[in-house]
Protein backbone atom coordinates (compact mmCIF):
# COMPACT_ATOMS: atom_id res chain seq x y z
CA UNK A 1 0.00 0.00 0.00
CA UNK A 2 2.82 2.42 0.87
CA UNK A 3 4.46 1.87 -2.52
CA UNK A 4 1.12 2.45 -4.27
CA UNK A 5 0.62 5.72 -2.38
CA UNK A 6 4.14 6.89 -3.27
CA UNK A 7 3.49 6.20 -6.96
CA UNK A 8 0.37 8.36 -6.82
CA UNK A 9 1.62 11.22 -4.65
CA UNK A 10 4.15 13.74 -5.99
CA UNK A 11 7.79 13.52 -4.94
CA UNK A 12 8.44 14.91 -1.48
CA UNK A 13 11.41 17.06 -2.50
CA UNK A 14 13.49 18.06 -5.47
CA UNK A 15 16.07 15.32 -4.86
CA UNK A 16 13.44 12.61 -4.92
CA UNK A 17 11.92 14.17 -8.05
CA UNK A 18 15.29 14.19 -9.80
CA UNK A 19 15.92 10.60 -8.80
CA UNK A 20 12.50 9.52 -10.00
CA UNK A 21 13.13 11.16 -13.38
CA UNK A 22 16.44 9.34 -13.79
CA UNK A 23 15.43 6.01 -12.29
CA UNK A 24 11.90 5.75 -13.63
CA UNK A 25 10.55 4.85 -10.19
CA UNK A 26 10.33 6.32 -6.71
CA UNK A 27 13.44 5.29 -4.72
CA UNK A 28 12.74 3.43 -1.51
CA UNK A 29 15.78 4.43 0.55
CA UNK A 30 16.58 8.05 -0.27
CA UNK A 31 19.68 8.17 1.92
CA UNK A 32 21.13 5.24 -0.01
CA UNK A 33 20.80 7.17 -3.27
CA UNK A 34 22.20 10.35 -1.72
CA UNK A 35 25.27 8.37 -0.71
CA UNK A 36 25.56 6.99 -4.25
CA UNK A 37 25.71 10.55 -5.59
CA UNK A 38 28.26 11.84 -3.03
CA UNK A 39 31.86 11.98 -4.25
CA UNK A 40 34.65 11.73 -1.73
CA UNK A 41 35.70 15.30 -2.52
CA UNK A 42 32.68 16.43 -0.45
CA UNK A 43 32.18 13.39 1.79
CA UNK A 44 35.40 11.91 3.17
CA UNK A 45 33.88 9.21 5.37
CA UNK A 46 33.55 5.74 3.82
CA UNK A 47 29.96 5.47 5.00
CA UNK A 48 29.02 8.81 3.43
CA UNK A 49 30.73 8.82 0.01
CA UNK A 50 29.97 6.56 -2.92
CA UNK A 51 33.16 4.51 -3.22
CA UNK A 52 31.78 1.39 -1.50
CA UNK A 53 28.61 1.53 -3.60
CA UNK A 54 30.76 2.03 -6.70
CA UNK A 55 32.62 -1.19 -5.87
CA UNK A 56 29.32 -3.04 -5.50
CA UNK A 57 27.74 -1.53 -8.61
CA UNK A 58 30.79 -2.36 -10.72
CA UNK A 59 30.44 -6.03 -9.75
CA UNK A 60 26.69 -6.06 -10.45
CA UNK A 61 27.11 -4.37 -13.83
CA UNK A 62 29.90 -6.72 -14.84
CA UNK A 63 27.73 -9.71 -13.92
CA UNK A 64 24.71 -8.45 -15.87
CA UNK A 65 26.80 -7.60 -18.94
CA UNK A 66 28.55 -10.99 -18.83
CA UNK A 67 25.19 -12.78 -18.69
CA UNK A 68 23.86 -10.66 -21.55
CA UNK A 69 26.90 -11.30 -23.78
CA UNK A 70 26.97 -15.01 -22.99
CA UNK A 71 23.39 -15.38 -24.22
CA UNK A 72 23.67 -12.98 -27.17
CA UNK A 73 26.81 -14.60 -28.61
CA UNK A 74 26.41 -18.37 -28.03
CA UNK A 75 29.21 -19.31 -30.43
CA UNK A 76 31.83 -16.71 -29.52
CA UNK A 77 34.90 -17.54 -27.44
CA UNK A 78 36.09 -16.18 -24.12
CA UNK A 79 38.44 -13.64 -25.69
CA UNK A 80 35.68 -12.02 -27.74
CA UNK A 81 33.28 -11.94 -24.78
CA UNK A 82 35.91 -10.44 -22.49
CA UNK A 83 36.79 -7.74 -25.01
CA UNK A 84 33.12 -6.87 -25.57
CA UNK A 85 32.53 -6.62 -21.84
CA UNK A 86 35.50 -4.28 -21.54
CA UNK A 87 34.05 -2.08 -24.27
CA UNK A 88 30.67 -1.96 -22.53
CA UNK A 89 31.89 -1.17 -19.02
CA UNK A 90 35.03 0.89 -19.59
CA UNK A 91 35.24 4.23 -17.82
CA UNK A 92 34.86 6.43 -20.87
CA UNK A 93 31.72 4.62 -22.02
CA UNK A 94 30.08 4.72 -18.59
CA UNK A 95 31.01 8.37 -18.14
CA UNK A 96 29.36 9.27 -21.46
CA UNK A 97 26.21 7.36 -20.50
CA UNK A 98 26.14 9.04 -17.08
CA UNK A 99 26.35 12.47 -18.68
CA UNK A 100 23.51 11.63 -21.06
CA UNK A 101 21.43 10.48 -18.11
CA UNK A 102 21.99 13.80 -16.34
CA UNK A 103 24.00 12.49 -13.40
CA UNK A 104 26.47 15.37 -13.56
CA UNK A 105 23.71 17.80 -12.56
CA UNK A 106 22.86 15.95 -9.36
CA UNK A 107 26.23 14.45 -8.35
CA UNK A 108 27.65 16.07 -5.23
CA UNK A 109 31.32 16.89 -5.82
CA UNK A 110 33.73 19.75 -5.29
CA UNK A 111 32.86 21.96 -8.24
CA UNK A 112 35.86 24.16 -7.46
CA UNK A 113 38.16 21.30 -8.43
CA UNK A 114 38.78 21.75 -12.14
CA UNK A 115 40.36 18.32 -12.34
CA UNK A 116 37.12 16.68 -11.25
CA UNK A 117 35.12 18.58 -13.86
CA UNK A 118 37.08 16.97 -16.68
CA UNK A 119 37.53 13.57 -15.06
CA UNK A 120 35.36 10.48 -15.39
CA UNK A 121 33.83 10.49 -11.91
CA UNK A 122 30.32 10.49 -13.35
CA UNK A 123 30.81 7.02 -14.78
CA UNK A 124 31.91 6.00 -11.29
CA UNK A 125 28.76 7.65 -9.94
CA UNK A 126 26.68 5.56 -12.33
CA UNK A 127 28.27 2.42 -10.92
CA UNK A 128 27.54 3.64 -7.40
CA UNK A 129 23.94 4.28 -8.43
CA UNK A 130 23.71 0.69 -9.65
CA UNK A 131 24.95 -0.43 -6.25
CA UNK A 132 22.18 1.56 -4.60
CA UNK A 133 19.56 0.16 -6.99
CA UNK A 134 20.76 -3.36 -6.22
CA UNK A 135 20.46 -2.83 -2.47
CA UNK A 136 17.08 -1.15 -2.89
CA UNK A 137 15.45 -3.49 -5.41
CA UNK A 138 17.49 -6.69 -5.56
CA UNK A 139 19.40 -8.33 -8.40
CA UNK A 140 16.60 -9.23 -10.83
CA UNK A 141 15.05 -5.77 -10.90
CA UNK A 142 18.49 -4.20 -11.17
CA UNK A 143 19.24 -6.48 -14.11
CA UNK A 144 16.06 -5.35 -15.85
CA UNK A 145 16.88 -1.70 -15.08
CA UNK A 146 20.35 -2.05 -16.60
CA UNK A 147 18.89 -3.61 -19.73
CA UNK A 148 16.22 -0.92 -20.08
CA UNK A 149 18.22 2.16 -19.09
CA UNK A 150 21.80 1.36 -20.10
CA UNK A 151 22.28 -1.49 -22.56
CA UNK A 152 19.29 -1.06 -24.89
CA UNK A 153 19.39 2.75 -25.33
CA UNK A 154 23.14 3.34 -25.15
CA UNK A 155 25.16 0.25 -26.08
CA UNK A 156 24.87 -0.85 -29.71
CA UNK A 157 26.57 -4.19 -30.24
CA UNK A 158 27.24 -3.77 -33.94
CA UNK A 159 29.17 -0.56 -33.27
CA UNK A 160 30.99 -1.98 -30.25
CA UNK A 161 32.15 -5.03 -32.18
CA UNK A 162 34.31 -2.81 -34.40
CA UNK A 163 35.18 -0.20 -31.77
CA UNK A 164 38.83 0.26 -30.81
CA UNK A 165 38.89 1.31 -27.15
CA UNK A 166 42.64 1.26 -26.64
CA UNK A 167 43.59 4.62 -28.13
CA UNK A 168 47.22 4.17 -27.16
CA UNK A 169 47.49 1.05 -29.31
CA UNK A 170 45.81 2.86 -32.19
CA UNK A 171 48.22 5.78 -31.86
CA UNK A 172 51.25 3.47 -31.63
CA UNK A 173 50.05 1.69 -34.77
CA UNK A 174 49.81 5.01 -36.62
CA UNK A 175 53.28 6.02 -35.42
CA UNK A 176 54.82 2.72 -36.58
CA UNK A 177 53.19 2.93 -40.00
CA UNK A 178 54.42 6.48 -40.51
CA UNK A 179 57.90 6.15 -39.06
CA UNK A 180 57.13 8.43 -36.11
CA UNK A 181 58.53 8.27 -32.61
CA UNK A 182 55.76 8.18 -30.00
CA UNK A 183 56.19 8.60 -26.27
CA UNK A 184 53.93 9.40 -23.34
CA UNK A 185 55.56 11.78 -20.89
CA UNK A 186 54.55 13.05 -17.48
CA UNK A 187 54.10 16.78 -17.94
CA UNK A 188 52.86 17.72 -14.49
CA UNK A 189 51.97 16.14 -11.17
CA UNK A 190 50.23 18.11 -8.46
CA UNK A 191 48.02 17.62 -5.43
CA UNK A 192 44.38 18.63 -5.69
CA UNK A 193 42.14 18.11 -2.67
CA UNK A 194 44.50 15.52 -1.25
CA UNK A 195 44.79 13.56 -4.50
CA UNK A 196 47.50 13.42 -7.15
CA UNK A 197 46.43 14.81 -10.51
CA UNK A 198 48.63 13.71 -13.42
CA UNK A 199 49.04 15.45 -16.76
CA UNK A 200 50.40 13.14 -19.46
CA UNK A 201 51.48 14.36 -22.88
CA UNK A 202 51.41 12.41 -26.13
CA UNK A 203 54.76 13.28 -27.72
CA UNK A 204 55.32 12.66 -31.43
CA UNK A 205 58.84 13.24 -32.75
CA UNK A 206 59.64 15.32 -29.69
CA UNK A 207 56.56 17.57 -29.93
CA UNK A 208 53.64 17.43 -27.50
CA UNK A 209 50.52 17.15 -29.64
CA UNK A 210 47.92 16.37 -26.96
CA UNK A 211 47.55 16.14 -23.20
CA UNK A 212 45.33 14.25 -20.79
CA UNK A 213 44.61 14.76 -17.10
CA UNK A 214 43.41 12.17 -14.61
CA UNK A 215 43.99 10.90 -11.11
CA UNK A 216 46.10 8.01 -12.34
CA UNK A 217 48.72 7.87 -15.09
CA UNK A 218 47.00 5.11 -17.08
CA UNK A 219 43.77 7.06 -17.51
CA UNK A 220 45.65 10.28 -18.24
CA UNK A 221 47.68 8.63 -21.01
CA UNK A 222 44.54 7.12 -22.57
CA UNK A 223 42.85 10.53 -22.54
CA UNK A 224 45.94 12.06 -24.17
CA UNK A 225 46.00 9.30 -26.76
CA UNK A 226 42.31 9.77 -27.55
CA UNK A 227 42.84 13.52 -28.00
CA UNK A 228 45.81 12.84 -30.29
CA UNK A 229 43.85 10.30 -32.35
CA UNK A 230 41.03 12.81 -32.85
CA UNK A 231 43.48 15.61 -33.67
CA UNK A 232 45.29 13.51 -36.28
CA UNK A 233 42.06 12.14 -37.74
CA UNK A 234 43.14 8.53 -37.24
CA UNK A 235 40.30 6.15 -38.05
Amino acid sequence: MRNLIRKILPARNSFEKNMRNILGYNPGNLQLYKTALSHRSVKESNDQNNERLEFLGDAVLSSVVADYLFKKYPYKGEGFLTEMRSKMVNRATLNEIALKMGLKKITLFNKGDNGLKISQIFGNTLEALLGAIYLDLGYRKTQRWIMKRIITPHLFMEDLEVLEINHKNKLYGWANRNGKTLEFELMEERIENGRRLFTIGAVVDGAVIAQGKAYNKKDASQIAAQAAVELLGIS
